[in-house]
């Protein structure tokens, strides 16, 4: 394999013009979706909803009486709540396209000669892709170059086995999935070893996986506990609900012989009892919780992943570019005699001696590096051996023998210029570049007491050796090379400023932190001290983790929280092992090999800048910045989200309570009726953005990191929220029909009764979306805390009844009357009264520190 036919570094390929006018001849690089929703499809599933077959029930059965203005109010009712549904259906529509957008694959393409990492669909033909290990291929390309390539077809070809890819420089013929050394990557195929450079030949419906009719849907999610478990409420309200329809109908017309009014009477108590509301507001909150959390720079990928969210009781976080900015810089070097500080000076001369350490440490790196240790390492060679011998842009790549779990070094094999065999360089764990260079148990003694010593300032720590091979056929193992020992490589990547407060948060918001890194326990250890790691002294290391029994294990990392030296595959055990001991977990990970303890966790947390696809595909989360701080937030996040919805569900409940018994108590004490089917869905108006919009957009509690995590079994309907909303409703109907029947017995007549009970019920339902706004501070504090739905729901409400009383023709169709003054007042005063006593609880709960979400 010649691979001095392309020059990598040099690869420009297309400029952003000319990507952009293909993109636009040839369309994204995606396959067929299923359609959106219609606007007919949408106005149909409105009006399959019980509520809205009711509503057009009611509008016929006045149609039949002959009121024609009733029936064609209940109607146009009709259309606008289809317009308020056909918004919020745009505006979650959006948000999810918006998501689904983020969360499609991604490609490291060059243009303009430079790397840029974009959505998988703005790939076109002619782009140059960088591929690695792990990655999923964008589209279907010619290899280019590569080292040790292979990938998984078996999505095309239904074998397992990876196949061996090699580039090709002529080729172009079409080829089937399948086959060892063919350059043909395909669409959808995943990069199982190496890495390479390729261009793109075909996108979207033209790729293998388009021309098989491979179509993708939208992305159907399976239920969620609480869409479960709403299902489960629904189900069981709506069947009590056309059971005392039945009933109200048979006794209203029994006892008053009108079985008109009596249908009327029956399909008002159902309305006023169906939570319609229940399924709406949960789909709302879970896809706008989910914009939220991604302008926050955290996709989710999976929706169960925000109800778990607040339940998290372990962080597992990698180390390196998570808790720190992954910004590796070379601070010390050991050349196996001496130590030289290169510290932060920038025109640091780097002595002789330690020529060679530099010289092979880049040798043994990427020349387009990506990982940070290879950049530190190319860096500080352009500035102190440029020019000079050491480097060796022009020698060709022979061949790498790539990191594995059984050897944690990497080797590279260089041709040299004159021809007279090979040179290879081998960087890695300090432990395994002492038993390649076969030193003996006294020489690697000494070099362990180097390594701590360097480990101990916080350093990561690397290994050099360098070995000569003169031989024509290389060998299968990297133990077969000759070693020799040159020093060790000191890195340093400083914390980022946001974990120590964060790692704080946690703390107090009673979730435990674990770190997991593949350092040494000394590196650890420092790190942890300066993020504010509790027990940093106690840590276990993977070799001990190999030699330890399952119950030892188990009790130990309930107590542990650094763990060091850790392979990719021992993730799994630790975290395997924290949900054994109860705990809810959050797993972070970036590799091909973290997929499996990204899926075992309760919430896996890949990595978007570093993470490869594979990991992306197996978490719940993706993080576009790598950085923990992101992770709390989310965190934070997933709570205020679960407070939110359980206020919603109560304001539901609690709302539903006075307008349901003011709709059975009139017909059961043969008083006259209160609610007609209008007035249901003028209340229909106010409680469906309220519970949704409102609600939502309600930031977090102040508290909201300060209390442990709620158990993830709790329902969300719990005794205590079902109380305290069946309490919230009951006194609001005790004041509304107070306030209909002390109207009653005065002479003030059916019309104004019916009008001052009507207008008490708003004020209460506008009093029960204030106080529910905060379990936790009283309403006039939470007035300081803007919420602009807030207000265009309020103000909608109260405009919309003084139209009601004070517009003749409204007034007529409302069924009320003229309202002065001092009425006004009765009815502000009495909605007010309704929930003081929840405001009371407020502070009592307060002043006891018990938290009443």
């Amino acid at each position: 394999m010649d691979l001095r036919k392309i020059d990598i570094e040099k690869i420009q390929g297309l400029s952003e013009k000319e990507a952009a006018s293909r993109l636009k001849a040839d369309g994204p690089n995606e396959l067929p979706s299923s359609k959106k929703r219609t606007l007919f499809k949408i106005v149909f599933d409105v009006l399959k909803e019980p509520m809205f077959l009711l509503l057009i029930i009611c509008g016929t059965i006045y149609f039949v009486l002959g009121d024609v203005a009733e029936a064609a109010m209940l109607l146009g009712f009709v259309f606008v709540i289809i317009g308020i549904t056909i918004y919020q259906e745009g505006k979650t529509e959006k948000t999810l396209e918006a998501l689904k957008d983020l969360t499609s694959p991604r490609a490291l393409v060059i243009r303009n000669g430079i790397q840029n990492r974009i959505a998988g669909k703005d790939v076109v033909r002619g782009d140059v892709i960088v591929l690695r290990e792990g990655d999923r291929v964008p589209a279907d390309v010619v290899l280019l170059w590569g080292m040790n390539v292979t990938a998984d077809e078996s999505l095309l070809t239904g074998e397992s086995v990876p196949v061996r890819k090699i580039p090709s420089y002529e080729s172009r013929a079409n080829a089937r999935p399948g086959g060892d050394d063919l350059p043909f990557l395909y669409s959808a195929s995943l990069v199982v070893q190496g890495q390479g450079i390729a261009e793109v030949i075909s996108t979207g419906a033209h790729t293998e996986i388009g021309k098989i009719g491979k179509v993708i849907g939208t992305i159907k999610e399976g239920q969620t506990l609480l869409q479960k478990e709403i299902g489960r409420v629904v189900r069981n309200v709506f069947a009590i609900a056309t059971l005392l329809c039945f009933v109200v109908i048979a006794a209203y017309g029994l006892m008053r012989g009108d079985w008109l009014k009596a249908v009327l009477s029956g399909i008002t108590l159902a309305m006023a009892m169906l939570p319609e509301e229940f399924p709406v507001v949960l789909t709302i909150f879970l896809a706008l919780g989910a914009w939220r959390i991604a302008k926050k720079n955290v996709l989710t990928r999976k929706v169960s992943a925000i109800e778990t969210l607040g339940a998290s009781t372990v962080l597992c976080v990698d180390k390196t570019g998570t808790l720190t900015q992954n910004r590796m810089s070379i601070k010390k070097i050991f050349n196996g005699k001496d130590f030289f500080d290169i510290g932060t000076n920038k025109n640091i001369r780097l002595p002789d001696n330690f020529h060679e350490l530099i010289e092979y440490g880049i040798l043994a790196s990427k020349k387009d590096p990506f990982d940070p240790m290879d950049k530190a390492l190319k860096e500080l060679g352009h500035k102190t051996l440029y020019n000079t011998e050491h480097i060796h842009s022009d020698w060709p790549l022979v061949e790498e023998y790539p990191i594995s779990k059984r050897l944690m070094a990497l080797s590279h094999v260089w041709d040299t210029p004159d021809g007279k065999g090979y040179v290879v360089s081998a960087k890695g764990a300090p432990e395994t570049i002492a038993d390649l260079c076969h030193l003996s148990d006294f020489d690697k003694d000494v070099l362990k007491k180097h390594v701590y010593t360097m480990a101990s300032e916080g350093l990561r720590v690397i290994g050099v050796a360098k070995a000569f091979f003169d031989k024509e056929r290389l060998p299968q193992s990297q133990h077969d090379f000759e070693f020799k020992f040159i020093g060790f490589i000191g890195l340093a990547d400083p914390i980022r400023e946001t974990v120590p407060p964060a790692i704080k948060e946690c703390y107090s918001a009673g979730i435990r932190v674990v770190m997991i890194t593949g350092d040494y326990p000394v590196t650890a250890q420092n790190i942890a001290k300066q993020i504010g790691l509790k027990n940093p002294q106690d840590i276990i290391t993977g070799p001990e983790i190999e030699k330890m029994e399952p119950e030892d294990f188990k009790r130990r990392v309930c107590e542990i929280n650094i763990f060091s030296r850790v392979l990719p595959e021992q993730k799994l055990l630790i975290v395997n092992a924290l949900k054994s001991c109860g705990e809810v977990v959050a797993m972070t990970g970036d590799g091909v090999n973290d997929a499996p303890a990204l899926k075992s966790a309760n919430i896996g947390v890949a990595m978007g800048g570093r993470g490869t696809d594979v990991a992306r595909e197996s978490s719940d989360l993706v993080l576009l910045e790598d950085d923990f701080s992101s992770i709390v937030e989310a965190v934070k996040s997933g709570r205020r989200i679960f407070d939110n919805l359980k206020k919603a569900m109560a304001y539901i409940i609690g709302v539903h309570v006075p307008i349901a018994g003011a709709s059975l108590i009139p017909v059961i004490f043969n008083w006259p009726l209160i609610l007609f089917p209008a007035h249901i869905v003028f209340l229909e108006l106010i409680i469906d953005p309220a519970c949704s919009i409102v609600f939502e957009s309600e930031p977090a509690e102040a508290n909201v990191m300060k209390r442990p995590p709620r158990n993830p079994k709790d329902p969300l309907f719990s005794r205590k929220l079902l109380g305290l909303s069946l309490l919230q409703g009951l006194f609001s109907l005790t004041i509304v029909m107070s306030v209909f029947n002390i109207a009653l017995r005065l002479g003030q007549g059916e019309t104004s009764a019916r009008t001052l009970a009507f207008t008490t019920l708003i004020v209460s339902n506008i009093c029960l979306i204030l106080t529910n706004r905060s379990w936790a501070r009283g309403i006039i504090s939470t007035f300081s805390v803007p919420n602009r739905s807030l207000v265009a729901v309020i103000s909608g409400a109260v405009l919309f009844l003084v139209i009601a009383i004070y517009v003749p023709f409204f007034r007529k169709l409302f069924h009320f009357g003229y309202m002065h003054a001092g009425d006004l007042l009765i009815c502000l005063a009495a909605g007010i009264l309704s929930v003081i006593w929840f405001e009371l609880v407020k502070i009592i709960f307060n002043r006891l520190k018990i938290d009443l979400i």
